[in-house]
């Protein structure tokens, strides 16, 4: 892609729009940035790029200034379907998102993983399996480092590991990754889609430029997943829980098997496993599948597989306190998540839940709360709707704070019991983002541990 000279827009300031304006500036274009945030709001982004020639418009988005570029590039947050965007595109204009524009220039094979729940998790387990077995690998994408500031560099990874969420698929192109993996598809983000099947249609966005020398790594579990088997160009792999496949990754006897396309099979022994719950043995699943199609030795895949300690702010056990055990699952933001979660556990669980309402249908969770939760606290702008719901499940509270939702399930739970932050929502009503959120919770779970033990020994010696 040749950009000297032209007038691209970055549309978006968040960390993804700041790294891509800074990539194209250094490519030679004429950078305008659109953000619909006011400038007190968005201080510090732009201060970072002050030494940039940058045409600003900030506070909103105008037909007039999308109207004016050569190209168009759009941060995740921001919707495809805002009025300047669609009047861009009625004008010729080209509109891409950030993980599009890196494509054009990242000169390494990529393995791009999507799917509703469990996209950090399998992305990080495949970096740490292609180091672990000697290979250098980039990890970034939809978390951590984005693409476009990988692309900036002498790209000197051999392999590049990008989560890739439905919000970056809608603005592709050319995007090709070797190696597609789709984990799971459950409803979410139905605040900014439509209807469910567009979401499908997005995610499924990750296989459409795939040819025959790629691979198109699936959940055979999964229905919605298992029918891009049916329509990809690539080669298909599989993995399941509950049968075997005829290439891929499947459970047996405390073990998961991987079946080469020679028929050979290789055991990875499920014994010494930090991490807990059947979504984690679906995500080891794809993440074996996809780094033994990398050529990596088992021997290294089995100790990343032993030593892995799961990721923070996801079923991340935090403290136990008279003998309740603490659980931040903050990174739970869809039903299907929660649910996982919520599987993970044989002990009865006081469940808190709530924050921003994505849209979603809350009825999957009706099942394992009758069965599962001994109570559940309700906070957040979802609250009420959760109520019309849920409510009935079980013992069910509304609560104004997560600090007065935590001390609530802590004064009603006994020993054995788990105390588990899965809200089932996003965090931006009350929190910056859900890694704020969960760095909440287990403050207020260590001041529990200072403040609060002396007083739930005594009440439960009542």
């Amino acid at each position: 892609m040749e950009l000297k000279g032209k007038k691209v827009l970055v549309v978006g300031l968040a960390r993804t729009g700041a790294a891509t304006a800074r990539f194209l500036a250094r490519q030679g274009v004429r950078l305008k940035i659109s953000e619909a945030k006011p400038a007190k709001e968005v201080e510090a982004a732009r201060k970072a790029l002050q030494n940039l020639p940058v045409e600003w418009e900030l506070g909103g988005h105008t037909i007039q200034f999308f109207g004016e570029v050569d190209l168009i590039v759009v941060s995740p947050g921001v919707p495809m379907d805002i009025e300047p965007l669609m009047q861009a595109r009625a004008k010729g204009i080209q509109v891409i998102s950030e993980m599009e524009l890196a494509f054009q220039f990242l000169r390494r094979p990529l393995i791009g993983i999507t799917g509703t729940n469990g996209k950090t998790t399998t992305t990080t387990l495949i970096g740490e399996m292609l180091r672990a077995s000697g290979r250098k690998a980039f990890v970034g994408g939809n978390i951590g480092n984005p693409l476009i500031e990988y692309v900036g560099g002498p790209q000197e990874e051999e392999w590049v590991v990008a989560e890739i969420s439905s919000f970056q698929l809608e603005g592709i192109v050319d995007f090709r990754p070797h190696i597609s993996v789709l984990l799971n598809i459950t409803e979410d983000h139905l605040d900014r889609y439509p209807n469910f099947q567009e979401y499908i249609q997005a995610k499924g966005k990750v296989f459409q430029n795939q040819g025959k020398n790629d691979y198109a790594l699936l959940n055979a579990d999964d229905p919605l997943t298992f029918q891009f088997a049916h329509r990809v160009e690539s080669q298909v792999i599989l993995f399941s829980s509950q049968r075997t496949v005829p290439v891929g990754c499947f459970l047996e006897k405390g073990a998961i098997l991987f079946q080469g396309g020679d028929g050979k099979k290789e055991r990875f022994g499920l014994e010494r496993l930090k991490i807990r719950g059947a979504h984690n043995l679906e995500n080891l699943m794809a993440a074996i599948a996809g780094s033994k199609i990398c050529g990596c030795p088992s021997e290294a895949l089995q100790k990343v597989m032993e030593e892995f300690p799961g990721l923070e702010h996801r079923l991340e056990w935090v403290r136990d306190i008279d003998g309740v055990s603490f659980f931040n699952d903050s990174k739970g933001t869809n039903v299907g998540s929660v649910v996982k979660s919520l599987m993970s556990f044989r002990e009865p669980v006081w469940l808190i839940a709530g924050g921003k309402d994505k849209g979603g249908d809350y009825s999957p969770l009706k099942n394992i709360i009758v069965t599962q939760v001994k109570g559940m606290t309700l906070i957040g702008e979802a609250k009420k709707r959760m109520l019309e719901a849920l409510g009935g499940l079980t013992e069910t509270v509304q609560l104004d704070t997560l600090e007065e939702a935590v001390h609530w399930a802590f004064s009603k739970a006994s020993p054995g019991d788990v105390v588990l932050l899965s809200p089932a929502c996003s965090s931006f009503d009350m929190f910056e983002n859900y890694q704020d959120r969960g760095k909440r919770f287990k403050t207020i779970v260590q001041e529990l541990s200072k403040h609060s033990l002396g007083k739930k020994s005594l009440t439960h010696g009542l």
